[in-house]
């Protein structure tokens, strides 16, 4: 399965929750279809503007909370909301759109997607019962479903995982058994072709009478 069909598959689960929880029971298949492509338009989009942010701001894609606010403002989740330049003109910080945005998250109207996500009050803490451990949203909670021998070693490596550790590739046959080896080899002979001598001798030679020269 490449990546693409992957990363799609995984955003079906949530957007059927989402639709489930808007009170949806059922759907076309070309409807879902649809709205996952609008949603992994929209998240790559996100991604993007908070990579050119992090970038521009500290010279490393490892994105901040700045660097996603200017993203969010950027596509127009927060509004309404003045510009940064007109903020330092002003001299005031505007949090009327970050306001907005986190009272639509937190607030009644996402209630039941969050309950249904696994990351809201679920029926235990109306039952007065203990929820103080912490919430895992749907797909840690499958993951460690599916894995009886712990879910870092079973998907360690995967998208679903953690980064596999790096391991020496080793080349069967020839004069190294490395890439690095490879690598010694090839820069060995570009410095043998580049070196002075061989440039030397490279223009000796041509400039040596030919026999064409004497016609």
């Amino acid at each position: 399965m490449s990546s693409h069909a992957l990363h799609n598959s995984l955003l079906r689960i949530p957007i059927l929750h989402i639709l489930r929880a808007a009170g949806f029971h059922a759907t076309r298949p070309a409807v879902l279809d649809t709205l996952v492509d609008i949603a992994a338009r929209y998240l790559m989009a996100l991604a993007n503007k908070t990579a050119i942010h992090a970038y521009a701001n500290h010279r490393d894609l490892s994105p901040t909370i700045t660097d996603a606010r200017m993203a969010l403002q950027d596509i127009g989740a927060f509004w309404p909301q003045i510009t940064a330049m007109e903020e330092k003109c002003l001299g005031k910080e505007d949090m009327r759109g970050v306001e907005a945005f986190l009272t639509w998250m937190v607030g009644d109207e996402h209630k039941e997607i969050r309950r249904i996500a696994g990351l809201g009050e679920t029926e235990a803490a109306f039952a007065g019962m203990d929820v103080s451990a912490e919430k895992e949203d749907y797909l840690t909670a499958l993951k460690k479903k599916h894995s009886r021998t712990g879910e870092e070693a079973r998907f360690q490596g995967t998208t679903l995982g953690i980064p596999a550790e790096d391991r020496p590739i080793r080349i069967e046959g020839g004069p190294v058994d490395s890439i690095r080896g490879w690598n010694a080899i090839a820069q060995r002979q570009i410095y043998s072709i580049e070196t002075p001598s061989n440039r030397k001798s490279t223009t000796s030679d041509s400039s040596q009478s030919s026999p064409l020269s004497d016609i």
